[in-house]
């Protein structure tokens, strides 16, 4: 049984929505109060992800809540409805926040971070921007909460205000608003005026549309690909390395909890609710994009090869790992888009561990650089330990959740006849290995960069640095033995398909 309020799911996602900018306002009044300022972000976390058990718990039973805030034109309006792949974003989201928010306290004060309560501030507004795309019922209440969580981040990527953070911030921006403008935009009004809707509608509502024939399912296709540059999907990916300028626990919270993470659900939820699986499963429009969305696993992966900040590099690994959503999509069968579903969700896990360890190894000894980390393992063993862990659900190894969405996209590959993904698969994650791993075994068997052999003293992360990622960790492993749950709760997504 899950933890639920004695509330109507509907009701539910108004104040999962609503909490996270009471907490915003409540906030103001804490910069002088570094104690209240975190247990009111604590607090709203909390109520956060117990409204959105709520919703989880109503979807499970076969419930789809609905709210509408109001409708500007028929088939344009500002609402809300819970579906599966919705609910298992939102409960990630959500519950990641939490994590992410304990994370954040030890990370902040261990580094005497400046400017800390318009920090917390701005993630406020982030979560709940980041649930009301997951809560989206339509193409434009999407498009309104996807600009808005690109605004409530950038003041987060650019936190340390100094040159190189502003640069980030223009890259970041740039890119974001510039794709949504220019790409996704034209994409939505387009698909409305063939439509007279922008509803998401299991089955998709562009199958039956009459003009989708000829170049123009590719073109739209390729605008809402790219429209949704936080997906990252190669060229638009500077974006997501320019941003590792921020504090580590932004960084986490782009990869694992928000950004990125709402750009591949976008793509996703885009292909089942506005194309159909049917429809893409049936059309050469996916082809040329199966093999960017390819071309953009093996890329990243090479360039992650070559990147000695680790931040960076677990950039560029996620710009190649979560490029297997789109893969997933595209390959428009069941396996494929399970495929890419499970991969949001152990993803998630993965690589906000590895991200937080990244932190915690700054924290404690401010090392950055993967050649500076030599003997780090001695001195930070229980960090270095989760670290591996989240690497090897990264690279798809069991008892890791990785490895299910692997196996689900692989399946996907052989049913649709491109073997050739296969191959793709297995290279990426043989890189995977070197490019992960590697600085695991720099930090345990390289020796210690003045060549002494004398013991080393322990300088392991502040526990509000180090508890979180364990509790990650662990949760790739129970994943792993529960992703036939995730898998069934997700089925309804493919319809008759």
């Amino acid at each position: 049984m899950l933890p639920t309020l004695p509330l109507a799911a509907e009701d539910a996602i108004l104040f999962a929505l609503f909490i996270p900018l009471i907490g915003f306002f409540g906030l103001m009044f804490t910069s002088k109060s570094p104690n209240l300022r975190e247990g009111v972000t604590l607090t709203f976390a909390v109520l956060t992800f117990l409204m959105v058990l709520t919703i989880l718990a109503d979807v499970i039973a076969g419930g789809r809540p609905s709210v509408t805030l109001f409708e500007m034109l028929p088939g344009l309006s500002i609402s809300f409805t819970v579906e599966p792949l919705g609910a298992m974003f939102a409960t990630i989201a959500s519950g990641l926040f939490i994590v992410n928010s304990c994370y954040s306290i030890g990370y902040m004060r261990g580094n005497n971070e400046k400017h800390q309560t318009r920090f917390y501030m701005c993630f406020a507004i982030a979560i709940a921007a980041a649930l009301g795309i997951a809560f989206a019922g339509n193409l434009l209440t999407f498009f309104a909460f996807y600009e808005l969580l690109t605004i409530s981040t950038f003041p987060l990527v650019t936190h340390k205000r100094d040159e190189k953070a502003r640069a980030g911030g223009r890259v970041y921006l740039g890119i974001l608003v510039g794709t949504s403008i220019g790409l996704l935009l034209p994409a939505v009004i387009w698909t409305y005026v063939m439509t007279g809707t922008t509803d998401f509608t299991l089955g998709g509502i562009l199958s039956d549309a009459p003009d989708m024939r000829g170049w123009v399912p590719v073109v739209l296709l390729g605008l809402f690909l790219w429209g949704v540059g936080k997906a990252a999907l190669m060229p638009f990916h500077p974006w997501l390395p320019n941003a590792m300028v921020a504090p580590t626990p932004v960084s986490a919270f782009l990869h694992a909890v928000a950004v990125v993470k709402a750009g591949v659900f976008g793509v996703l939820k885009i292909a089942v609710y506005v194309f159909g699986v049917d429809y893409l499963s049936g059309s050469s429009a996916t082809d040329f994009f199966l093999w960017v969305a390819g071309l953009s696993i093996l890329l990243a992966s090479a360039i992650a090869m070559t990147q000695d900040n680790l931040k960076s590099r677990l950039a560029y690994s996620t710009i190649s790992q979560l490029s297997y959503v789109t893969l997933g999509a595209l390959i428009a069968n069941q396996m494929g888009v399970l495929g890419g579903a499970t991969q949001i969700a152990a993803h998630a896990l993965g690589k906000m561990t590895l991200f937080m360890c990244a932190g915690a190894i700054y924290t404690s000894l401010h090392k950055s650089n993967i050649s500076e980390m030599r003997g780090t393992g001695r001195q930070m063993p229980w960090t270095w330990a989760a670290y591996i862990i989240g690497a090897c659900s990264i690279i798809g190894l069991p008892p890791m959740a990785g490895s299910w969405p692997k196996f689900y996209l692989m399946l996907g590959a052989v049913d649709r006849g491109t073997l050739m993904l296969i191959i793709v698969l297995i290279v990426s994650s043989l890189m995977n290995i070197v490019y992960l791993l590697a600085p695991a075994a720099r930090a345990f068997m390289d020796p210690r960069p003045d060549g002494s052999t004398g013991a080393i003293r322990m300088q392991e992360a502040p526990l509000f640095c180090l508890i979180p990622a364990y509790v990650t960790a662990i949760g790739t492993i129970i994943l792993f033995f529960f992703m036939d749950s995730l898998v069934g709760f997700l089925e309804p997504i493919l319809g008759a398909s």
